[in-house]
C-alpha cells in the first residue's frame, strides 16, 4: 500500500470514527499490563513508592516529549489542569494503596463504579441504559459475592471506592481540557499529580527509590501504566461523548482479567468469562449507538 493510499484509508469516515475507540482500547491494554507489573514492586518500595515512580517519571517523560510550554493557556485552562492533575494524582495513589490488601480484579471492579455512575448520570436514550445494564451484569458476575465480601479489608475497599470517585472527576475535568492539545494537557496534569504523590513515595520508600535496578523497573511502570494510557485516553476524550466514554471503559475489568491470565497466570472460571462477554457487549453497544461529535480545534503553539 502506498503512502497516499494509506493516508486516504486513515482519513476515511470509518477510520476517523473508530480511531478514538482504538486509542481508548490501547490505553486500557497498556494500563492493565503496567499495573500487573507494578504490583511486583510493592515488596520493595511499597504502594506509595510505586505510585511515585508511576506518576513522577511519567511527568518527566511527557514534559520532555510534548514540551507543554509551547502552548498558550488561559487562566481558566490553568485551573482546569490543576483540577485534572489533583484528581489524577489522588486516583493513582488511592488505587495502588487499595491493592495492598484487596485483589486486583476486585479493586478494578470497585473503582469502576465511579465512571460507570458517571455514564448512568449522563444517559439519555433507552439503548444506553441497556448497555449500562450489561456492564453492571458483567461487574456483578466478577464480584466474588459467594466468597464473602464482608471479610475483605474495609480500608482497602474504601480506598478503591475513593479511586473510583477520582476516576469520575478525572473524566469530567479531562473533558473540559479537550480543546487543547492532548499531549499538553496530559503532561501538565501528570506534573500536578506528581506533586501530590511523590512526597508520599519519598516519605515511605526513601533512598530505595534511587536504586538503579528498581528505578529502571519504575520507568517501565511509568511508561506502560501512566504515560501511554493517559495520552491515549486524552486523545479519545476529544471525540467520544462523556456518557459513552464511561460505558466503553466497562471493558477495563475484562482487559485486566486477560492481563492477569497472561502475566500472572490467573485462570478464569466460566462465570468470569460470561462476565467478560457481558462487558464487551456493553462496550460494542456504546460504540454503535454513538453519534460522532464535531471536530475540536487545537490551541496554537506559542512562538
Amino acid at each position: 500500500m502506498t503512502s497516499l493510499a494509506l493516508k486516504q484509508h486513515l482519513n476515511s469516515p470509518i477510520a476517523v470514527r473508530l480511531m478514538p475507540y482504538l486509542a481508548l482500547f490501547a490505553g486500557m491494554v497498556t494500563l492493565a499490563c503496567g499495573t500487573s507489573y507494578a504490583k511486583t514492586l510493592f515488596p520493595l518500595i511499597g504502594a506509595e513508592g510505586t505510585s511515585a515512580y508511576r506518576v513522577g517519571l511519567s511527568a518527566v517523560l511527557l514534559i520532555a516529549v510534548f514540551r507543554p510550554w509551547r502552548f498558550r493557556l488561559t487562566r481558566q485552562d490553568l485551573m482546569g489542569v490543576l483540577l485534572y492533575g489533583v484528581a489524577l494524582g489522588a486516583m493513582n495513589l488511592s488505587f495502588y494503596m487499595s491493592l495492598r490488601t484487596i485483589p486486583l480484579g476486585l479493586a478494578i471492579a470497585i473503582e469502576f463504579m465511579g465512571p460507570l455512575s458517571l455514564a448512568l448520570l449522563h444517559s439519555r436514550k433507552p439503548i444506553h441504559f441497556v448497555c449500562i445494564g450489561f456492564a453492571v451484569l458483567g461487574l456483578g458476575l466478577l464480584l466474588p459475592l459467594k466468597q464473602g465480601v464482608g471479610a475483605l479489608d474495609p480500608v482497602g475497599m474504601g480506598l478503591a471506592a475513593f479511586a473510583g470517585l477520582c476516576w469520575a472527576l478525572y473524566i469530567v475535568f479531562g473533558k473540559r481540557l479537550s480543546h487543547i492539545h492532548p499531549g499538553q494537557s496530559v503532561a501538565l496534569g501528570m506534573s500536578v499529580a506528581a506533586m501530590v504523590i511523590v512526597p508520599f513515595g519519598v516519605a515511605h520508600a526513601g533512598a530505595a527509590l534511587l536504586n538503579p535496578t528498581i528505578l529502571l523497573a519504575g520507568a517501565a511502570v511509568a511508561l506502560f501504566s501512566s504515560a501511554l494510557p493517559y495520552t491515549f485516553e486524552m486523545f479519545a476524550m476529544r471525540s467520544i461523548p462523556k456518557r459513552t466514554f464511561g460505558v466503553v471503559l466497562s471493558a477495563e475489568p475484562a482487559v485486566g482479567a486477560v492481563a492477569g491470565l497472561i502475566f500472572l497466570h490467573e485462570h478464569l472460571t466460566g462465570q468470569q468469562w460470561l462476565a467478560i462477554a457481558a462487558i464487551v457487549a456493553a462496550s460494542v453497544g456504546a460504540i454503535v449507538t454513538t453519534r460522532q461529535p464535531p471536530p475540536v480545534t487545537e490551541t496554537t503553539p506559542a512562538t
